[in-house]
């Protein structure tokens, strides 16, 4: 998660992206602009290592790492059309690059180990995609630290055992620490503001000084030194007593303005914006999509022709649902604008149930706001104590998270109570336990599509059930920590690898020889 709480927009609902996969499009893009502001955007060569037995090792290429990384140097931000060309667009900039892959023992299975350099300077920076978009920096130049993307962070490299740089004048300062290397410290700076350069050049021409680096925050929403929040779990907001009558939509309101430090207001303003971009993009999958390197073709507009033509069984609401989701996931895998609600991979299921659902009952762009926000208040609650990662949990992490986001949406848009919401999103969350992530060919589109539309309906199903007082058993919070603790001990080959599940089935590798695009190195 971001620093301190999660953060609506920064951790569940967006980015706002191109692309198959959050965890490695969008964060990839997000570390290479990271990585551009550590070399002053003068980069030459780029050395990029992966763990052999991590999950960037077999998809790293066919789910779109390096698209997004390229993209990253380049400084593009995710929604660039020009994304798809990155990589040439790289070379053509000067820019040599060169992939790994070798045992290098990472905990963490989407572990990038950079190397960048130029004619005048040389860095390293390990960083992490630790689910949904969502990146940390873990050491740069070997030296152990933390950024996330979150502050505008001034990285001063000083000799051993210099720390006293003191306050720097005419800047509002967030948080300043020192982190030990082993050639030299690094003092980290945290701000909401870039620093102004005469404080960077007075920094700068300190005694044993070696350099200074500026890497502008890559998140929508910026932290703050210790921000309060009226509540972290879901028990807490239950039991807080300003929640009288507030439904769950108005408890994420009040959640996000606090942890942002921003009004209400504009919280509700910034997931509009949200649901106006995934109108466009479900009309735009319902209209057609074509894209030559992807599995399936264009195949929602055809669910709806059947529906009118009589010649599917009568799924009433589900219908409309199943054609939105369907639509998105479509828009996705032909490199359109889509929202990770709160995965890429995952980007159909709550996105298309609240539009499906509030176009069939004619409800207006207000609502799907209110919707979305409570979706993403429960997004809030797994991102706090699990994962939104696939290669960490599973696919549990993604459309099990997507189906509990999306029962809580559904039901605040049938008028529940924050409670009926969030019994809805247990249940939900409960029915996709130990759920696999093995995607044929490396491709985010099968089973993705099918678990997608799963989610979906298991949302409408579990939104209906709270309605009509259904008992969920098991509070979400203890759901959360179960569904994390199952999927963490799922095998590594049911974890986004394609080493297991249906990546290993006969007609799966023949797609992938037909689709002549290995991942080098796997």
């Amino acid at each position: 998660m971001a620093s301190g709480f999660p953060s609506i927009f920064n951790d569940v609902i967006g980015p706002v992206m191109r692309g198959p996969s959050s965890s490695h499009c969008a964060a990839a893009l997000r570390i290479g602009r990271l990585a551009r502001d550590l070399m002053g955007g003068r980069i030459a060569r780029v050395l990029m290592e992966f763990d052999a037995k991590g999950s960037l090792a077999f998809t790293h290429a066919s789910q779109g790492s390096d698209m997004g990384f390229f993209g990253g140097l380049m400084g593009w931000d995710a929604q660039d059309e020009r994304l798809l060309d990155s990589a040439a667009a790289a070379r053509a900039a000067g820019i040599e690059a060169e992939t790994r892959i070798a045992d290098f023992g990472d905990p963490h299975p989407n572990t990038y180990r950079l190397t960048l350099s130029n004619p005048a300077e040389k860095h390293t920076l390990v960083a992490l995609s630790t689910g949904g978009g969502m990146v940390e920096v873990v050491a740069v130049d070997q030296v152990p630290l933390s950024v996330k993307g979150d502050y505008f962070e001034t990285l001063v490299a000083t000799a051993p055992r210099a720390d006293d740089i003191g306050d720097p004048p005419q800047a509002k300062i967030e948080e300043i620490s020192v982190h030990r290397g082993p050639e030299f410290d690094l003092v980290q700076i945290q701000s909401r503001a870039p620093l102004p350069d005469s404080v960077l050049a007075g920094l700068a021409a300190r005694p044993g000084v070696r350099w200074v680096k500026v890497l502008a925050p890559v998140l929508p929403i910026l932290s703050r030194r210790q921000p309060t929040v009226p509540f972290i779990t879901c028990a807490e907001m239950l039991a807080y007593r300003p929640q009288e009558g507030l439904d769950l939509g108005r408890l994420a309101l009040r959640y996000e303005s606090a942890r942002g430090g921003i009004p209400e207001e504009e919280v509700f303003r910034r997931m509009g914006g949200i649901v106006r971009t995934l109108q466009a993009s479900v009309a735009a999958g319902l209209a057609g999509t074509a894209f030559e390197d992807r599995i399936l073709g264009f195949q929602s507009g055809g669910y709806l022709a059947a529906k009118r033509s009589g010649r599917l069984l009568d799924a009433g609401l589900l219908d409309a649902v199943i054609a939105c989701v369907s639509s998105l996931m479509e828009v996705k895998s032909a490199m359109g604008v889509i929202v990770a609600a709160p995965t890429a991979g995952a980007c159909g299921a709550l996105p298309g149930a609240v539009i499906g659902a509030a176009g069939a009952l004619q409800l207006d762009e207000d609502e799907m706001t209110r919707a979305l926000l409570a979706a993403g208040m429960i997004g809030v609650f797994i991102c706090a104590r699990s994962t939104f990662a696939a290669e960490v949990c599973g696919c549990m992490a993604e459309c099990g998270s997507a189906a509990g986001m999306a029962a809580a949406a559904l039901a605040t848009l049938a008028g529940a109570s924050a409670r009926q919401a969030v019994d809805a999103a247990s249940m939900a969350l409960q029915n996709t336990m130990g759920l696999v992530c093995d995607p044929v060919a490396g491709r985010v589109e099968v089973p993705c599509l099918g678990k997608n539309v799963l989610a979906a309906a298991n949302a409408l199903a579990c939104a209906n059930m709270a309605l009509a007082g259904f008992d969920a058993v098991i509070p979400l919070d203890e759901v959360i920590a179960a569904m994390d603790r199952t999927g963490r001990s799922l095998p590594m080959e049911l974890r986004c690898t394609g080493l297991g599940g249906l990546s290993l089935t006969p007609a799966a590798k023949r797609i992938e020889a037909k689709l002549a695009r290995p991942d080098s190195g796997a």
